[in-house]
């Protein structure tokens, strides 16, 4: 029997367990902080900063949305994130991404203090994960939730043969290093990849972030193997599907996420819990 990968009630255990460090914290005086930095009116990026101050205000952080125009200068959000660096009550600080292509990306992400990079993305961090550094440092929030997801459905990752479609910075390559950081054996792959079905077959964990509607089908997948689809494609129906084709891969796989209801509400929860790592590991 297939087991469909509850990622909202991971998720709401998850945020049971950070409201308790929030309660703990602020017996201490200290309040978790998050500034989300939003430029622009993208319709699903509105939906995800709301999202998210609503969860941290219920957990009883302080959540502060800064907005900003989709014609805003460079300086004006660098002027942002150095404000917020300076600010001692608050411990994490996020760029809702993606930005207009005026922006430059890179260097405001670098402009935020590395103790304060709430989704691991500053190049230190990701250095760190990269090398395994030991030592308390911020990561993806999608991929340690994808791990989170993955320790509550399996025994042990070690020894694991994954393979993960997609090449991106934000989830696929620091998944990549947190699980060869756990002796998993990781194939990257990508459209591109010549016989790409060779790969998804002999992975014991497939994980799926190429941003195409149903790209996986079941005859690609190993039975008994772990499916994660990180994808979330709105169709011309307005109807959610992910990339993977979930009433057909659900009946060979053993475990699955479904969409919605998977790695997208556990990259809220990480968030939130990452925000109070920052602001245990900070105080």
């Amino acid at each position: 029997m297939t087991n469909i990968i509850n990622g909202r009630q991971i998720a709401k255990q998850l945020n049971q367990e950070t409201k308790t460090r929030v309660d703990k914290l602020k017996e201490e005086g200290i309040i978790p902080g998050i500034a989300v930095i939003l430029v622009g009116d993208n319709p699903a990026s509105v939906i995800y900063t709301r999202n998210k101050q609503k969860t941290a205000e219920k957990l009883g952080m302080k959540s502060i949305l800064r907005k900003f125009p989709k014609d805003v200068s460079q300086a004006e959000v660098l002027q942002a994130i150095h404000h917020y660096n300076d600010d001692p009550t608050i411990h994490a600080i996020l760029i809702q991404l993606p930005l207009p292509k005026h922006l430059n990306q890179t260097e405001l992400i670098e402009a935020i203090s590395p103790e304060k990079d709430v989704d691991g993305f500053d190049s230190k961090n990701v250095g760190k994960l990269y090398n395994n550094e030991d030592g308390h440092y911020p990561v993806s929030c999608t991929a340690r939730g994808i791990m989170t997801l993955l320790h509550s459905y399996l025994d042990k990752i070690e020894g694991k043969n994954v393979t993960i479609i997609g090449r991106s910075i934000l989830v696929s390559r620091p998944l990549q290093s947190l699980l060869i950081n756990e002796n998993a054996t990781v194939t990257m792959v990508s459209l591109h990849t010549d016989d790409i079905d060779y790969y998804t077959k002999h992975a014991d964990i497939l994980v799926v972030a190429a941003g195409t509607p149903n790209l996986i089908k079941k005859d690609q997948v190993k039975p008994g193997a772990t499916v994660i689809d990180v994808g979330i494609n709105r169709m011309a129906n307005h109807h959610l599907v992910g990339d993977v084709d979930f009433n057909s891969v659900k009946e060979v796989a053993e475990n699955i996420t479904p969409v919605p209801g998977g790695v997208g509400p556990m990259t809220i929860a990480t968030l939130m819990q990452q925000t109070v790592d920052l602001a245990e590991w900070n105080k």
